[in-house]
C-alpha cells in the first residue's frame, strides 16, 4: 500500500483564526502543480484531508483531477494534533493508495512514524510517497517526492 502525505500550499497570513486560513494565489498554484504530479503517477483511491481551509482548497486541486475518488475529513490531522492518534485512524482506512492532505507540524511526524526516523520539515505543498506492507511505525520505505515552486 501507498500512503501519500501532502503538506497545504502557501496559506495567507495569520489575520484569522488558524483553521479559516486561506491559500494565498501562489498556494493555489503550489497546490495544483502537486496535485498534477501526484494524480498523473499514482493510482488514487481515497483522499483524507484536515478539516482547516487551506488544506480543504489544497485537496480541491486534487479532487478536480481525480473527481471519482472517494475524500473524508479527518479532524486529528490540525497542526497540533497527535500525530500517533492520527497514524492509529489513518491505518483503519481501506485504500491502496491514500492522499492525506494536512499541516506542518504534524505531517513531519506522521512521516517520521511511517519510516522510523526523525521528523523532516515538509516544504509548502509538498508529497512524499510511502510505501508498506501494512500501517505500522518503522515499516515505510520513502519512494517518491515531489516539492513545487516554493516562494523566494
Amino acid at each position: 500500500m501507498k500512503i501519500i502525505l501532502v503538506r497545504h500550499g502557501q496559506a495567507e497570513d495569520e489575520t484569522r483564526p488558524d483553521s479559516a486560513r486561506q491559500l494565498t494565489d501562489f498556494g493555489q498554484q503550489q497546490a495544483a502543480q502537486t496535485a498534477e504530479y501526484v494524480t498523473t503517477r499514482y493510482h488514487l483511491d481515497r483522499f483524507v484531508v484536515s478539516p482547516y481551509d487551506r488544506a480543504q482548497q489544497t485537496l480541491a486541486e486534487f479532487q478536480l483531477r481525480a473527481p471519482q475518488v472517494p475524500s473524508m475529513v479527518q479532524d486529528n490531522i490540525t497542526p497540533s494534533d497527535d500525530a500517533h492518534k492520527a497514524l492509529v485512524d489513518i491505518a483503519k482506512i481501506e485504500a491502496e493508495c491514500l492522499v492525506v492532505v494536512c499541516h506542518m507540524s504534524i505531517v513531519a511526524n506522521i512521516a517520521g512514524l511511517l519510516t522510523g526516523e526523525y521528523p523532516e520539515s515538509f516544504s509548502l505543498a509538498e508529497a512524499r510517497v510511502f510505501e508498506m506492507d501494512f500501517v505500522m511505525s518503522g515499516m515505510a520505505s520513502e519512494v517518491d517526492r515531489f516539492v513545487p515552486d516554493q516562494p523566494y
